[in-house]
């Protein structure tokens, strides 16, 4: 029986995992990427970030996955909250984006790297 329900729980993680990094795109990774398209320093501050997260989970021991990466952003949204930050109201100025909203878009930005396991 724990194999059975370990797989299940590894399923459903895994299908919440999305769900969240598909919401995180859709609030701030959507806008946000592509604003770093057209500007280098936003560009440079997110593979900056990416590189952070990566380095923060061990990137180099464990490959990154839509669990650990969802994991991540949520921990990083209640650590901000935690502290006083709140989301823009509106839409995201992207030319002084704070740490916050650099972090959750270096998330994006990796985990459109991982292999499609749907």
């Amino acid at each position: 029986m724990n194999g059975l329900f370990s797989g299940a729980a590894a399923r459903a993680a895994l299908r919440s995992a999305h769900a969240c990094l598909e919401e995180l795109m859709k609030s701030v990774g959507n806008a946000g990427l592509a604003a770093a398209e057209q500007s280098p320093g936003l560009l440079a501050a997110v593979d900056q970030h990416a590189a952070g997260v990566r380095d923060s989970l061990s990137s180099d021991v464990r490959p990154l996955t839509a669990v650990i990466l969802a994991a991540y952003a949520e921990g990083v949204r209640d650590a901000a909250f935690k502290h006083g930050w709140r989301p823009p109201a509106g839409p995201v100025d992207w030319s002084e984006p704070d740490w916050v909203l650099n972090r959750l878009l270096a998330v994006c930005s990796l985990s459109r790297s991982l292999p499609e396991t749907r």
